[in-house]
């Protein structure tokens, strides 16, 4: 088995990958909160983890992928404030918070599907595992880790000693960061929701009565943190090695969820491995948000557009995890480039496949297992294509690491190029115009007719063979 390293948040370093038991590795991935389309910064955490669960697969293991579906419970403000997101997708679209939930559900599947993610194992929904949630509530309760104040049952963060382990920051930084929503009921600013009390005199849609699950509260609903600890216990047992989400997750959501886990069962480990991908920013270094209004889809920003959303899964490969990914309309258009190019580097290798280099093979995976370096892995690829090897043993390594890993459709194409077969009359006028303005250098004029070609549904290659279109 080759040695994957892996960057470890809780400790803050690259470690080498060793899962707690060698016949299954135990991956949970933080879902979407199914009230609104997912935004394309969320999606780039789910490239990542995507990209993730392929190298543990290509390296031999096999993966148990767990992800969440946070459909109740997760409320506007992070610090236990505010309307639950489904209660208020649920005004906003005049559909109740189950068909709401339903609907971005079936949304986010979707978009995976367009981006060549593989789907978990198991999807767990939030509302499903209501009597999981309680009897982790209740282990809590029985320990002495909470309290009861008018809106619910809280955990005291003050009773856990290694509450900071996870963020690295200091208590008095935690307790600031959760002033912003000022809760005057709380022991300690840092003390979260466990089950929350349904509002006096107010009928929510998704509440249930603990009394019929073993428990002496309060009719209500789960806090948003219990929910991942209860379901990813439930479903990976002892196999609890990656734990995965955006960083905007470790100071709070994923803080909490070691918090009570351990609490729960300070015997067990709780997650070895815990990995994070960093923002998608627009506009001057500002991170992509829901509640900033900034946020664009997989539907608005490529799909209308004509542009395959595999574009937006090759730039993430371009970019580490963990760094701050730039979204501007020139990094995709470049992309769109790089991507078309690559596919034609494969449609010039032929129709026939032949053995895989195991030097190229080795490469690429030195890379994309140290900490999935797959901006590196795709120089390998580049490095590759442009060695001596032949057509033939190129192609069969393109179609390896894109079908394993890399997922951005050099698998599924059709290597025919659109000059044997019947293109166009518009795209055949247009293309004789641009050899006419390459020939007479007219550059402009060129770049100009190349755009008008590939919004018809084409991509240009120049070469020094001269110029060649094909089909996107």
């Amino acid at each position: 088995m080759n040695k994957i390293y892996l960057y470890n948040t809780l400790t803050r370093k690259k470690e080498e990958f060793e899962p707690i038991d060698k016949s299954e590795v135990g991956l949970y991935a933080c879902g979407p909160t199914v009230y609104n389309y997912a935004h394309i910064g969320n999606l780039r955490t789910y490239i990542f983890e995507d990209i993730l669960k392929r190298v543990l697969e290509y390296n031999g293991y096999k993966v148990k992928h767990v992800m969440n579906i946070t459909d109740v419970g997760h409320l506007t403000g992070d610090g236990d404030m505010g309307e639950d997101k489904l209660e208020k997708g649920s005004k906003r679209e005049g559909k109740t918070a189950w068909e709401i939930a339903e609907f971005y559900t079936k949304a986010f599947k979707s978009d995976l599907k367009k981006l060549n993610i593989i789907e978990p194992d198991i999807w767990c929904k939030a509302t499903e595992y209501i009597q999981k949630q309680i009897d982790l509530i209740k282990i809590l309760e029985k320990k002495g880790f909470t309290y009861e104040i008018s809106d619910g049952i809280y955990y005291d963060t003050s009773k856990f000693e290694d509450y900071n382990k996870l963020s690295h920051l200091d208590l008095e930084t935690l307790r600031e960061g959760a002033r912003v929503e000022k809760n005057e009921e709380k022991k300690n600013p840092t003390d979260f929701a466990l089950w929350k009390f349904s509002p006096k005199g107010e009928k929510r849609q998704m509440e249930w009565d603990p009394k019929k699950y073993g428990a002496d509260w309060d009719i209500g609903f789960p806090g948003w943190h219990i929910e991942c600890s209860a379901m990813s216990m439930a479903l990976l047992g002892e196999k609890l090695d990656i734990h995965c989400g955006g960083i905007d997750h470790i100071n709070v959501h994923h803080t909490n969820e070691i918090a009570q886990s351990k609490a729960a069962y300070p015997d067990k480990k709780f997650f070895k491995y815990w990995m994070h991908g960093a923002f998608l920013n627009i506009k001057g270094g500002k991170k992509m948000a829901k509640s900033e209004g900034n946020f664009l889809t997989l539907q608005n920003t490529f799909i209308d557009k004509g542009i395959d959303p595999l574009v937006y899964r090759f730039a993430a490969l371009q970019t580490h995890y963990r760094k701050p990914m730039e979204y501007s309309e020139e990094v995709m258009k470049n992309a769109e480039k790089g991507l078309n190019h690559l596919k034609n580097q494969f449609r010039n290798l032929g129709e026939k496949s032949g053995k895989v280099s195991k030097e190229f093979k080795n490469k690429f995976l030195e890379e994309v297992n140290n900490d999935l370096n797959m901006p590196k892995a795709l120089a390998v690829v580049q490095e590759m294509l442009k060695s001596n090897l032949s057509n033939e043993d190129k192609k069969a390594i393109l179609l390896e690491f894109d079908t394993e890993i890399l997922g951005i459709g050099i698998a599924d194409l059709n290597i025919k190029a659109v000059e044997d077969i019947k293109i166009d009359e518009n795209v055949e006028m247009l293309k004789k115009e641009r050899q006419k303005a390459r020939k007479e250098k007219n550059f402009e004029e060129s770049d100009r007719l190349r755009d008008e070609i590939e919004k018809l549904g084409y991509t240009v290659e120049d070469s020094k063979d001269g110029m060649r279109v094909y089909k996107k």
